[in-house]
């Protein structure tokens, strides 16, 4: 058993499956939710039958809806919110943050006006003496709370960080790779989820295995053109938090934004695809955030653009495809070495 105490905030799908795992190490696990109710019956029952209620979670876990308890004396916090809260959560646990704990980030998303990650929120709104990192790749939350094989990426400039994350997750199961890439992996968790709308959609429409395979690699290559234009190592894209990421949320029925873009295909309304996911799809944000910024800076993103135009200007889902196929760009992959 550690002594080491760990706060998860976030009671969704990953921040339980996170929680559990660090729990099922050792680890005593404060895990913060927004419901007095739903944190009672975590604790009185040992699940979160919101999200898993097929998964026995580990008695190291304790649930509450107050911030402080969850958060003091904690040596590393995972966030784990919908992007559009997270930033009200830094800044409501700034009081209780003491020099020299770490603070990562798990969600995947980015903020509008100005373009900020969720990292770059951290940074902005907490002391400089905490570490930061990120936490990211193909980590479905159903499939880790089955226990079947998966893997992720934590990326930190604090070797203290990275260790610490990686004893807390690590299992027979469950890998954890590391990276001084912050930009890059954060980068890569977001944009990926724009592109699983659009792999969502191709499906629905039924685009093929062909047509998939071109979707996916000129995704590949839109996501790592526009993260080099946000400082970020392109290398970086063909490891599990870019390709790895990409390829399980865009295949996945289990994937939100996946689900989302299904539905829309199928010619559901936004509204209507949101509410038949049910839980929060972090890729429209996304996409509106991207394609503000990508137009401010001249980056060509194709993909991006024609299912912004799908969603916001009525056009048909048939010009996803005719769109790419039209696009003038030949050049197949940008980042090649030269000598």
């Amino acid at each position: 058993m550690s002594s080491l105490k760990i706060s998860v905030l976030g009671g969704g799908s990953f921040g339980t499956v996170l929680a559990n795992l660090a729990a099922s190490n050792g680890y005593n696990v404060s895990l913060w939710v927004r419901d007095a109710d739903q944190a009672l019956r975590i604790n009185s029952e040992g699940a979160n039958t919101s999200y898993h209620p097929e998964l026995q979670l580990s008695e190291n876990i304790f649930a509450s809806d107050n911030l402080q308890d969850v958060v003091s004396e904690s040596s590393i916090i995972f966030i784990a919110t919908p992007s559009i809260i997270f930033e009200t959560i830094v800044q409501r646990i700034r009081p209780y943050i003491e020099p020299n704990m770490h603070v990562v980030s798990c969600t995947k998303g980015i903020k509008p006006e100005p373009f900020r990650t969720m990292t770059d929120i951290i940074k902005l709104n907490l002391d400089s003496t905490s570490s930061i990192g990120v936490l990211s790749g193909p980590n479905l939350a159903r499939e880790i709370a089955e226990n079947k094989a998966a893997g992720t990426v934590i990326a930190s400039k604090s070797s203290e960080l990275i260790n610490l994350s990686k004893e807390a997750f690590s299992s027979n199961t469950f890998k954890v790779y590391s990276s001084n890439d912050i930009e890059g992996v954060e980068l890569a968790g977001a944009l990926k989820n724009i592109y699983a709308i659009v792999c969502g959609m191709a499906e629905a429409i039924d685009v093929g295995e062909n047509g998939l395979g071109l979707i996916l690699t000129r995704s590949m290559a839109e996501m790592s053109r526009f993260a080099v234009a946000k400082g970020a190592n392109p290398v970086t894209f063909l490891g599990l938090a870019g390709m790895g990421d990409l390829v399980a949320t865009c295949t996945s029925n289990l994937s939100r934004n996946f689900q989302l873009g299904f539905n829309l295909g199928k010619g559901m309304s936004l509204n209507d695809a949101k509410n038949a996911v049910g839980q929060v799809a972090e890729g429209i944000r996304t996409l509106e955030v991207v394609k503000q910024e990508s137009d401010r800076l001249k980056i060509k993103m194709p993909l991006v653009d024609s299912l912004f135009n799908i969603i916001y200007k009525n056009e048909d889902v048939s010009s996803l495809i005719s769109d790419l196929v039209k696009n003038p760009s030949e050049i197949d992959v940008e980042f090649a070495y030269k000598e």
